[in-house]
């Protein structure tokens, strides 16, 4: 059966891999280097803290569900789980930031580069 559990971890560690070839693409130019390091950082913690705290979560509301456990622990697990993903999507947020002004600092090395 397929599901989120069958997709967002291949895609999770995709993106840590299209982050390191990233990375690895502009490391020669330092003022883009740490921005881009820093927002696979942030993909690194936000996989971390899925695997740790929103996939049992998720286990317990969708797998487990009614049939294992009480209402108001399905409800209090579905709070949490919220919360986290709010945490998430700052976290999120703060990482597409970093690695726009990564980008920005590449892109204007570059471009700086061929007016030479």
């Amino acid at each position: 059966m397929a599901g989120p559990s069958t997709f967002f971890p291949p895609v999770g560690f995709v993106s840590w891999l299209t982050g390191l070839g990233a990375l690895i693409f502009c490391w020669r130019i330092k003022s883009a280097r740490f921005w881009i390091l820093g927002s696979i950082l942030m993909m690194i913690l936000l996989g971390v803290i899925s695997m740790v705290f929103e996939w049992p979560r998720n286990e317990i509301m969708f797998i487990e569900g009614s049939s294992v456990h009480s209402i108001p622990f399905l409800e209090q697990t579905a709070r949490e789980f919220l919360f986290i993903n709010w945490f998430r999507v700052a976290l999120n947020t703060i990482g597409a930031v970093l690695v726009f002004i990564g980008f920005l600092k590449f892109s204007q090395h570059s471009w700086l580069s061929e007016k030479k």
